[in-house]
């Protein structure tokens, strides 16, 4: 097993934001968290992520317990945090921002390798190498925000919402790519409002209500469960 988490407890304050969630990622999964805002999505990943410290709970990586390692050794232990917003360095260039998703390695050589690894799922970012990322669009922009992810070379990547603001056509583009990541062997825990898309990529689902797990299981099995489909799929 990859990530096992066990009866995550998290405040914000006296909010009590997660409430006892458990649930586990295997190797090469697409596993997708689904549920309405404020449902403690995000709250889930920053707190896989290390950027917020659970009450309780516990969080197990390749069988090492990170409940209380810092944001930083965790990207060194193989997780990536692609945030909601992009959150990319706009005064940096396409390549400064690469870089900088490359700071846990030294081998100049290997950061090289994987850059051009991420040109091939990321043409664009290559045409635009030079360019600020604050003048990218917006789907540029999170292209860059996953490839920067992709650098640290991590076992799991964290997205956020990577469908957030953009055109149905660039949400199709997003969502290949995502694919194309996790066929070269990344696992992904995926947090995307879009349910219906995020559903037909993963192999295996989660639903928050207000901080608890209601609802688990394949994807499809999910996707197909009636108040899944009125509640998140329009249907």
């Amino acid at each position: 097993m990859l990530l096992d988490v066990k009866d995550l407890h998290v405040y914000y304050g006296a909010i009590h934001a997660l409430q006892g969630i458990s649930f586990h990622i295997e190797e090469g999964e697409i596993v997708s968290l689904i549920g309405a805002n404020g449902a403690g999505k995000s709250t889930t990943l920053r707190t896989l992520s290390g950027l917020i410290r659970p009450r309780s709970g516990n969080i197990f990586f390749k069988g090492e317990e990170i409940t209380t390692t810092p944001a930083e050794q965790i990207v060194y232990r193989g997780i990536s945090h692609v945030p909601e917003g992009r959150k990319i360095f706009a005064p940096l260039t396409v390549r400064e921002n690469l870089e900088m998703g490359a700071y846990t390695r030294s081998d100049p050589a290997e950061i090289q390798k994987s850059m051009d690894r991420v040109f091939v799922s990321f043409p664009r970012l290559k045409e635009r190498l030079n360019q600020l990322g604050g003048t990218l669009s917006g789907g540029e922009q999170q292209m860059l925000a996953t490839a920067r992810g992709m650098m640290s070379k991590p076992s799991l990547i964290l997205l956020d919402e990577p469908s957030m603001g953009l055109s149905p056509i660039l949400v199709e583009e997003i969502f290949k790519i995502i694919k194309e990541i996790n066929s070269q062997g990344t696992s992904i825990l995926l947090v995307e409002q879009n349910a219906l898309m995020a559903l037909s990529i993963s192999s295996r689902a989660y639903v928050l209500e207000t901080g608890r797990i209601v609802l688990e299981g394949k994807a499809s099995d999910v996707k197909n469960n009636p108040q899944v489909k009125s509640a998140y799929l329009g249907i």
